[in-house]
């Protein structure tokens, strides 16, 4: 859509609000207006003009008058491309459509549940967690008996660390179907498992169910079993501090050597604490960073990092940067499993205002699963508000039909012929066995093999949820006076843009032939003023003005004289031959208007001017060329004036001036 377009538009939604006649029309709301068939109120009319009256006094029945006029004029031109079937073609449908999607979703979302999950959001990262985890691997679509092995075990892992009080760690390292948690061998290098732990994170770093969790779990206490698209958890809170927020660390580390002995770790604590008394003793970090630190991607610059969350931290440089206060205090030497490392604060950005965080929280649920909760929560009001009702045994029935050949996206809805039974209920809809049928079909496609019965379930519930946030927005118009004026609004502001193009706009650029025979009729309004035929000879090089001043009493022209001393790239003189309006050249301003030739005018720069005046030419119209922007938009103004009296002649237009009259004494 053109920019034009658009605004035009959104300029008509200023100008002409329409609401629905279903609102305003009552036995008190006398008609105004009639234009063709269609009536407008007089409710209908006040809310329109003091809809668009933005100025603070008292509009006058002058203004009333225009504006009447006004909406006349838009009415018959609405009423003209509904007559010319322009609201039924079908690029007009699909771009009324567009609109009307985008202007549908506020509508088809529970704002309550999202205002309350914005908050939820902005509540969790004032905190930071610290946690570990034991996962059991399920998946979503895996049978019942798997998913409910899965759950068993997941319970008796539980019951090691809570009834048989086992420690969390060595029943993650043992039992958890994390590959973090178990020690294992990576390029001949032995490498400690984590037991569980997951160190720090705060909100939006993980699925929303695990975080969920986690923040409302109790300190050191195991929760019941979480389920995730990844299985089922138990999860552990040991830590939860105020938030961190952003936090730019330098750096020093002097890393353990692979393999290395007792001794060869002794050496690295010993460098630690060399480097740590250069820091005491007034050395700059910096200085320090390079001479001990193993990390040459930092060591030359200082020891910086980027900016980290607490997600991206170790455990052990989160409890040394709680005891960093202001920026430039460093950590004593501390160990992790790395090697020994001394961190410095170079800045921290804590967790802004609500305001300051509100947009970019929004933008992350709407990229999260939070945002199904915000969808679930607008699913179900909407549910039990057009009684929604369904028949699982029908599912079931169709669900036999259902083959492997799903899963090769070959399954033909054929295969549940003579299945008709109602499947769900909303409003006034019911959806049949063999509806679901093709949609099953029609959203096939080729993956993995999952277990059947768990499949179809997934697959009914989207389409389910399809169909009833399909039926609420088709309820819209008739549930919401609000969206109906909207898209009445966008309806009209279409219409009116396409037919005034068509009549007005292309055709004043489209039409050349109309427009110069406009131009013949009405050029004597485009004219020049009196202007001065010459030519102003600037002198650049004042040996030449002997030679010039001789040529000049030849007659000679502004092209030999330009030959005569313009070589190659040197220009020794340059004129300027137009016609000239008054105030246009300040070298013109001295100089009388009349023919003949100027004595020197000095100019800047040592040069030196020479006018020639050939003649002074009387007031003349303008070229089409020279005015065809003017030209067109009256050429426009011209063409919808015309286009207006003959709608006027072609439609009828009623006003009952009684009504019209007690406006005028309200107002």
């Amino acid at each position: 859509m053109t920019m034009k377009r658009t605004l035009f538009i959104a300029s008509l939604m200023l100008l002409f609000v329409i609401f629905s006649l279903s609102v305003f029309s009552q036995s008190a709301d006398p008609v105004l207006l009639q234009v063709a068939n269609e009536k407008v109120t007089k409710n209908e009319f006040i809310k329109v003009f003091e809809k668009n009256n933005t100025k603070d006094e008292k509009p006058d029945n002058k203004a009333l008058e225009e504006y009447l006029d006004l909406y006349i004029n838009f009415r018959l031109k609405v009423t003209e491309a509904k007559s010319l079937g322009m609201d039924t073609v079908k690029s007009f449908r699909d771009e009324l459509a567009g609109y009307r999607k985008q202007l549908a979703q506020p509508y088809l979302i529970d704002n309550q549940a999202n205002d309350k999950i914005i908050q939820e959001g902005y509540d969790r990262k004032q905190f930071d967690i610290h946690a570990s985890h034991i996962l059991v691997r399920v998946d979503r679509l895996a049978s019942a008996a798997d998913t409910l092995a899965a759950w068993n075990k997941i319970m008796d892992l539980r019951k090691r660390i809570v009834v048989k009080k086992e420690d969390f760690g060595k029943v993650a390292s043992e039992g958890s179907e994390d590959p973090s948690a178990k020690d294992r061998e990576q390029e001949g290098q032995k490498i400690k498992g984590n037991r569980g732990d997951l160190g720090f994170f705060t909100a939006f770093d993980m699925v929303y169910p695990f975080e969920s969790a986690a923040y409302n779990a109790k300190l050191n206490e195991v929760t019941m079993p979480v389920r995730t698209d990844f299985g089922y958890h138990l999860i552990k809170v040991t830590e939860k501090i105020p938030a961190l927020g952003k936090i730019q660390l330098a750096h020093i580390i002097l890393v353990f050597p692979p393999k290395g002995s007792l001794d060869d770790s002794l050496k690295v604590a010993d460098s630690a604490n060399m480097a740590y008394q250069l820091l005491k003793s007034g050395s700059d970090f910096g200085d320090v960073a390079k001479k001990f630190s193993d990390d040459l991607s930092t060591s030359g610059k200082g020891g910086v990092l980027p900016w980290f969350g607490v997600n991206r931290l170790l455990p052990a440089f989160i409890s040394n940067i709680q005891k960093l206060k202001q920026k430039g205090d460093y950590s004593e030497p501390f160990q992790t499993q790395f090697g020994w490392h001394i961190i410095k604060l170079v800045d921290s950005k804590p967790v802004g205002t609500f305001d300051e965080e509100k947009d970019d929280i929004k933008q992350r649920i709407s990229r999260s699963d939070r945002n199904t909760e915000v969808t679930n929560s607008f699913l179900s009001k909407t549910k039990a508000k057009y009684n929604f009702t369904q028949n699982l045994a029908s599912l079931g029935e169709l669900t036999k039909t259902v083959t492997d050949s799903i899963f090769e996206a070959s399954w033909k809805a054929e295969q549940a012929a003579g299945l008709d039974k109602s499947l769900f209920t909303i409003g006034t809809k019911t959806y049949t066995q063999a509806d679901f049928a093709k949609n099953l079909a029609a959203t096939q496609r080729r993956g993995e093999k999952h277990d059947i019965p768990a499949f179809v379930y997934k697959q009914y519930n989207v389409y389910v949820n399809e169909c009833i946030t399909n039926y609420a927005d088709s309820q819209l118009e008739a549930e919401n006076p609000d969206f109906k004026a909207l898209m009445n609004e966008y309806h009209d502001g279409i219409l009116l843009f396409d037919l005034t193009d068509k009549k007005v706009w292309s055709k004043a650029v489209k039409d050349t032939v109309g427009l110069q025979n406009y131009y013949e009729k009405n050029k004597n309004s485009y004219l020049w003023e009196s202007r001065l035929d010459a030519s102003i000879i600037t002198v650049k090089d004042p040996s030449i003005q002997k030679s010039l001043d001789k040529l000049l009493k030849k007659g000679a022209t502004d092209e030999q004289i330009i030959a005569k001393f313009n070589h190659d790239t040197i220009q020794k003189v340059t004129i300027e031959h137009k016609k000239f309006i008054k105030g246009e050249n300040m070298t013109l301003e001295n100089i009388e208007w009349k023919p003949g030739t100027s004595g020197l005018i000095p100019l800047a720069d040592n040069e030196n001017a020479i006018v020639i005046v050939h003649r002074v030419v009387a007031p003349e119209p303008k070229l089409l060329s020279e005015v065809r922007g003017a030209m067109t938009a009256d050429y426009q103004n011209y063409l919808e004036k015309e286009w207006i009296t003959e709608l006027r002649t072609k439609y009828t237009v009623n006003v009952d001036r009684e009504v019209f009259n007690t406006i005028l004494i309200q107002k």
